[in-house]
């Protein structure tokens, strides 16, 4: 893999749960939204542009702990900056880019429920993209459902800032949980109707070639304002363009780009072995505590205020009465996940704004109206 211009080691990081990481930060009401004794007042602008014990150890590509924390690792190249618009299908089904695999790593722990891997593939700086877009994929061997054709294409939204883990333009990363089917008689796995793509993405090896198309997707892209508040609501997976926008905010040195925002996410996952890229996101909260925030529902953790599971939906309800005032005065949400998360948050969300005595149908369209409202769920 291309070595950035920076000096860099490797090192690993551990997911799961950890006391002294969790710290609590302090948010407390005052006229506008208080956070950490700062005020935030949004402006809606227009999108443009193997020791394994409780946790579970995996490689993170060319980074340093020192690089996570207040002292920004430098990025190149800077040209990347310089688009006025994001790229967009440079590379299509029929005619795909062809990148190699530089690593597959395991990012949850034993109890985790099914097998999460993170993928780092290099495009050689010839797939450039914009954090928030999604990559194609096309798994090798025939479509089973047309023979003779290739399969179809898998979109993967991408977990890593356009300059990639390397830092230098030239790699991706995607977040993949690998799809598997048991039968429901037998609860036994039934290898014909595994995941095509998702498990060939986990089995890869370093050095294997892999068929992508794009970049594609608009409707994830970051506003201009870099003084924008973000509430991001991801499960599992859905985490991935959210990694991107965090390592832009808080990871790389952009000489145009200085996060002055608040970026608050909600991470819904099974348990604390389920969570993704969990010390990358509590080292944002420790160095950045007046721009971050980062709240976990663990399904089979945690209970909701009615006794049920605790999902991303309870907590947004638990803490609604911020996120309504961040939203009236201009805050960008974003949604990533299965598709099944939409119904129980916007059910939520509806009995929330007519506890508030408001329409939500007519708020709903006032946010994607303003460009507030991005949606990408599969």
């Amino acid at each position: 893999m291309a070595q950035a211009l920076s000096p860099q080691v490797s090192w690993s990081v551990r997911i799961g749960s950890d006391a002294s990481a969790n710290r609590a930060t302090g948010f407390k009401e005052c006229n506008n939204i208080c956070f950490n004794n700062k005020s935030w007042i949004s402006t809606p602008l227009g999108l443009k542009a193997k020791n394994v014990r409780l946790k579970y150890q995996f490689k993170v590509q060319s980074t340093s702990v020192q690089q996570a924390g207040k002292s920004k690792v430098s990025v190149t190249p800077l040209e990347l900056e310089n688009a006025k618009e994001p790229p967009l299908n440079l590379y299509k089904p029929k005619e795909p880019y062809t990148a190699t695999i530089v690593s597959v790593e395991r990012i949850v722990g034993p109890k985790a429920p099914g097998e999460t891997c993170h993928i780092v593939i290099d495009h050689g700086g010839n797939v450039p993209y914009w954090e928030g877009q999604s990559y194609g994929v096309i798994p090798p061997g025939e479509n089973p459902k047309k023979p003779g054709t290739p399969n179809t294409v898998r979109l993967y939204s991408i977990a890593s800032t356009r300059y990639g883990d390397s830092f230098d333009g030239k790699t991706t990363s995607l977040c993949v949980r690998r799809a598997v089917y048991y039968d429901p008689e037998t609860g036994k796995e039934d290898p014909s109707k595994k995941g095509i793509c998702s498990n060939f993405l986990c089995d890869s090896k370093p050095g294997d070639k892999i068929k992508i198309t794009g970049p594609s997707g608009k409707i994830m892209l970051l506003p201009e304002d870099p003084k924008a508040t973000h509430i991001m609501i991801a499960t599992g997976t859905g985490v991935a363009p959210f990694r991107g926008y965090l390592r832009r905010m808080f990871m790389e040195a952009v000489p145009t780009y200085h996060f002055g925002g608040l970026a608050w996410l909600f991470l819904g996952v099974a348990n604390t072995d389920s969570l993704l890229y969990d010390d990358e996101f509590n080292s944002y909260l420790r160095d950045y505590p007046d721009n971050f925030r980062y709240d976990k529902a663990l399904s089979r953790q945690e209970k909701n205020k009615s006794g049920g599971k605790m999902y991303v939906q309870d907590k947004i309800e638990e803490y609604s009465d911020e996120i309504f005032k961040l939203l009236d005065s201009g805050a960008h949400i974003y949604f990533c996940g299965l598709k099944g998360m939409m119904p129980g948050i916007q059910t939520t969300l509806k009995r929330v704004a007519e506890e508030r005595g408001e329409n939500w149908d007519e708020k709903l369209s006032q946010l994607k109206k303003n460009k507030q409202w991005h949606v990408e769920v599969y």
